[in-house]
């Protein structure tokens, strides 16, 4: 058999396991908890395959700004976040959205999010990848950041066992723009802030280079685009704001990843018999009730399970799915910390680049642009250090990818 016939074949089976295990989480979301945990699994499922075919990755549209001055990634964000605040804006001043109750994530502005924002950001760089990027390369069949993902979730449990000492550092009330200054202010205030930063990239993008970085051609056009990929990175924005306002809808609050990550990670270590339960953070009744139910009915971590099986769909899709085990020694250091900085990190900051970034700016929590400054200074710290781990990078110029 040619390789090019046993990619062909390794992609149809894997496109078979994602449908069928697709199916198997959407009944069984259905049948355990109801119709609203089924439809936001899919809605996960749905993210991972936009993540993945439009290479949404945060940590690499940062990276490629700071070393190269493109910032076509970065206007893409800014798009998806204008889009963002204004759908979510009227939902949450009216505090209701097709006659539900929906709240936002608007958490303190705080030291804690300044400090574990920049661990964060650190995080992304060496990790490969942000909370959403780690779950959606997993999905995509990357063994090195499956390393990532697993000391994610273990940095993420270490931060829990005294997150009471981080959250009484000084701080400030969790601050709503929605609430403090009304809907239409709120939102005038953020496209000027998303305009500002989005002018900035291309002042800077034309000094250096002279012209604005154009979108690849793609092989594909139609649906075999949209199936096979790759998107255009504002198509990416697009759905998953759509996505995330879907989630909003369903679920009564915004898309969020890491939450789920502690979850797990205490589950494990209960099951090999420390007692998580006795931490403080694992008594309170939101935290409790998370660690003693089924994950079925978690709905962070069915979204989470989703997005992996949507990435490994449309990586198979894509033709792409080749999980490739030779990590190299560098590179498996920086997934082991860069795991655990991300996981401690997104605790520290209430959530990572989604909950506290993506969500948090489309909640109106003041909290998000702060999350959003300390991170970019952690990536740019993060950005310095690669090159001890990842030594084939320096003599090639940056490209925008998913990690």
């Amino acid at each position: 058999m040619s390789i090019i016939a046993a990619k062909a074949d390794r992609s149809n089976r894997s496109i078979w396991v994602a449908l069928v295990l697709l199916f198997i989480g959407c009944i069984g979301a259905y049948q355990v908890v109801g119709i609203n945990q089924a439809l936001l699994f899919l809605i996960g499922g749905a993210l991972g395959m936009t993540l993945y075919h439009a290479s949404f990755g945060f940590t690499s549209s940062w990276r490629v700004f700071i070393k190269q001055g493109r910032g076509r990634g970065l206007r893409a964000q800014m798009i998806m976040l204008g889009l963002a605040v204004l759908l979510f804006f009227p939902a949450l001043g009216a505090g209701e959205l097709f006659g539900n109750p929906v709240n936002g994530f608007v958490s303190p502005v705080s030291m804690s999010v300044m400090i574990g924002a920049f661990i964060f950001g650190i995080g992304m760089q060496l990790g490969g990848g942000c909370a959403s990027g780690t779950l959606y390369t997993v999905g995509g069949g990357s063994a090195r950041m499956l390393v990532t993902l697993v000391f994610f979730c273990l940095g993420s449990l270490i931060a829990t066992t005294h997150l009471d000492w981080w959250f009484n550092l000084p701080h400030l009330a969790p601050i709503s723009l929605v609430t403090s200054l009304g809907v239409m202010p709120a939102l005038l205030l953020n496209f000027v802030l998303f305009a500002l930063i989005a002018l900035v990239t291309v002042w800077y993008e034309k000094k250096r280079h002279g012209s604005l970085e154009v979108e690849p051609a793609a092989q594909y056009q139609g649906w075999k685009r949209f199936l096979r990929g790759p998107w255009p990175l504002v198509w990416g924005g697009i759905m998953l704001t759509l996505l995330n306002f879907a989630t909003l809808a369903l679920a009564g609050r915004p898309w969020g990843v890491t939450s789920a990550l502690a979850v797990w990670a205490a589950k494990s270590a209960s099951f090999v018999g420390v007692d998580v339960a006795s931490w403080s953070y694992w008594q309170q009744p939101a935290n409790a009730k998370a660690l003693t139910e089924s994950l079925w009915f978690d709905i962070t971590s069915m979204m989470n399970f989703g997005i992996m099986l949507g990435a490994l769909l449309a990586a198979s899709l894509a033709g792409k799915f080749a999980p490739n085990f030779n990590i190299p020694k560098r590179s498996l250091m920086a997934a082991i910390v860069g795991g655990l900085l991300l996981g401690y990190g997104a605790r520290l900051a209430y959530g990572c680049n989604i909950g506290a970034y993506f969500s948090g700016i489309a909640s109106g929590s003041l909290h998000g642009w702060l999350w959003l400054v300390f991170a970019f200074i952690g990536n740019g710290i993060g950005v310095k250090l690669r090159p001890f781990f990842f030594p084939e990078e320096r003599p090639q110029p940056e490209k925008l990818t998913g990690c």
